[in-house]
């Protein structure tokens, strides 16, 4: 009785694994970039920026190196990045009672020589939020967790785009 039942285990535990890779499933691994360096500009600033830096880690180059060091292979631009937060529910009082964050992103891919891989792109993210003057602060908080959110949410859309690229080589 009991080897029946480990061997029944044994076979819908395979049977599982069949349909999960059959299905094209496959953990999410690192990702492979065309190129071994990168400058990211402006370098300074944005916190998308920021986070793709952290992203690429011990890939980045400056853009103008040191006399002596190599350039970069490839430069990403973020061109812009802006926060908006607009009302878009009102009570019958007139109180705000629901905003929407959003997050835009413009950017671009290029080679220092001037090739462009990406043209310019641009990346939106948006959140809904109610509104609560009596917790006032709880909604700042919230906020901040939501545009943390949406920054991480476009970076990740940002290096899944710049993996896409498979050659630095000219067309």
């Amino acid at each position: 009785m009991m080897n029946r039942r480990f061997a029944a285990r044994v076979v819908l535990v395979s049977l599982f694994a069949t349909l999960v890779v059959g299905c094209g499933f496959k953990l999410r691994s690192s990702q492979n970039f065309a190129f071994q360096t990168v400058a990211v500009t402006p370098e300074t600033g944005g916190a998308v920026a920021a986070e793709l830096i952290r992203n690429f880690d011990d890939r980045v180059r400056p853009v103008a190196p040191p006399k002596g060091g190599e350039l970069p292979e490839v430069i990403v631009d973020i061109l812009q990045e802006q926060r908006e937060k607009t009302v878009v529910g009102v009570n019958a009082t007139g109180q705000v009672r629901e905003f929407q964050l959003r997050i835009k992103v413009k950017f671009r891919m290029r080679t220092p020589q001037g090739r462009e891989l990406i043209p310019e792109t641009e990346i939106t993210q948006q959140r809904d939020i109610s509104f609560n003057e009596s917790a006032v602060l709880a909604k700042e908080a919230e906020e901040g967790l939501l545009y943390r959110d949406m920054q991480s949410d476009i970076v990740q859309q940002l290096l899944r785009r710049i993996a896409a690229v498979k050659s630095l080589g000219t067309p």
